[in-house]
C-alpha cells in the first residue's frame, strides 16, 4: 500500500515524464499474458517506459497537459501508459516482434483456420491417440510411432474450439494464438493513432496511395482542373489544341507560319509531280 507521499511522488514524475518523450501511448493489459508484459519491458527498455499503476493516477498524469488530455478516454480498465522517441509505426511493429505464441483453450474463437498435418509425431501410443481421435483426428500407427492420416481442417476460422480440440491441440503442441502488446492509441505530433492505422501494411498503403493520385490526376485532367500536377500538361494540351485550330483554319500567325509554308510547299510539291511540264 503506498503511502500518501508516495502516491504524490508517483503521479508527479509521471507528470514530467510527459514532456521528455515525443510519443505517449496507452496499451490495456487485463488479456496480455504477464510474462510477454515482462519479457516485453525488459527487452524494449531502451526505447519504450511503461507506466503503470492505479487508473486514477493514470487519469490524473494524463490530464497534467492539454497534450495528452486526448488519451485519457483510452484508459479502460487495467491500463498502462507508454513512453517511447520512437515512430508509432516502428514502435507498434517493435511489439508485433515481441509476440508469444499462445495454446488454445476452450470456447476461444478460431483466428485463422487450424489446419493439422499428415505426418509422424513425437507421441507415444497411449492416452495421446485417445484425445487425438476424440478430437476428429485421424490417427494410425506403424511400428510403434503414432502418425495423423491426413491433412485436416480441425477448426475453420472464426469457430469455437471445444475441449476435445483444445486438449488434442496442447497434446500436438500446436499453438493457433498469438499474444502481442498492442498498444490502443499512441500520440504524436499532434495526431492520435490507433490500432487500425498502426497495423496498415506500408507496402501496400504505398501502393493505394500511388493509385489514388493516378486517378484523381487523370480526373483533373478531364475536368480541366489548374494546380501544380496538371498546369504543365494543360498548357501543353492547351498549345497543341490552337496550333492544330491555327493551321486547320490559315491563320497567320508568327507560332504556326513555318507549319504553313511547310504545308504549302508539300502541296505545291504534290502539284508538280502531278502536272507534266
Amino acid at each position: 500500500m503506498l503511502t500518501k507521499e508516495q502516491k504524490i511522488k508517483f503521479v508527479d514524475e509521471g507528470k514530467k515524464a510527459l514532456d521528455a518523450y515525443k510519443v505517449i501511448g496507452v496499451v490495456e493489459l487485463d488479456h496480455i499474458p504477464d510474462r510477454l508484459l515482462q519479457s516485453s519491458r525488459n527487452s524494449m527498455r531502451e526505447k519504450v517506459r511503461f507506466m503503470t499503476g492505479r487508473k486514477n493516477f493514470m487519469e490524473m498524469i494524463l490530464e497534467s497537459s492539454e497534450r495528452t488530455k486526448p488519451l485519457v478516454k483510452e484508459l479502460k480498465g487495467t491500463s498502462a501508459i507508454l513512453l517511447s522517441n520512437e515512430d508509432p509505426f516502428e514502435l507498434n511493429k517493435l511489439f508485433k516482434s515481441k509476440s508469444l505464441k499462445l495454446a488454445a483453450k476452450p470456447k476461444q474463437i478460431a483466428p485463422e483456420d487450424i489446419v493439422i498435418s499428415a505426418g509422424e509425431t513425437s507421441l507415444q501410443p497411449g492416452q495421446a491417440v485417445t484425445e487425438l481421435k476424440s478430437a476428429g483426428i485421424d490417427v494410425k500407427m506403424d511400428k510403434g510411432k503414432v502418425l495423423i492420416a491426413k491433412d485436416k481442417v480441425l477448426v475453420a476460422k472464426g469457430s469455437q474450439i471445444s475441449l476435445s480440440i483444445a486438449k488434442a491441440l496442447h497434446t500436438l503442441e500446436v499453438m493457433p494464438f498469438t499474444a502481442y502488446i498492442a498498444p490502443k492509441a499512441l500520440l504524436s505530433g499532434g495526431l492520435i493513432f490507433r490500432q487500425d492505422a498502426l497495423s496498415m501494411n506500408a507496402e501496400q498503403l504505398s501502393k493505394d496511395i500511388a493509385h489514388a493520385f493516378a486517378e484523381a490526376l487523370e480526373l483533373s485532367f478531364k475536368a480541366k482542373i489548374v494546380n501544380k500536377y496538371t498546369i504543365k500538361k494543360l498548357v501543353t494540351d492547351a498549345y497543341l489544341s490552337a496550333l492544330h485550330v491555327g493551321v486547320e483554319a490559315k491563320l497567320y500567325d508568327s507560332g504556326i507560319i513555318d507549319k504553313l509554308l511547310a504545308n504549302a510547299v508539300l502541296q505545291a510539291s504534290t502539284i508538280n509531280n502531278i502536272v507534266p511540264e
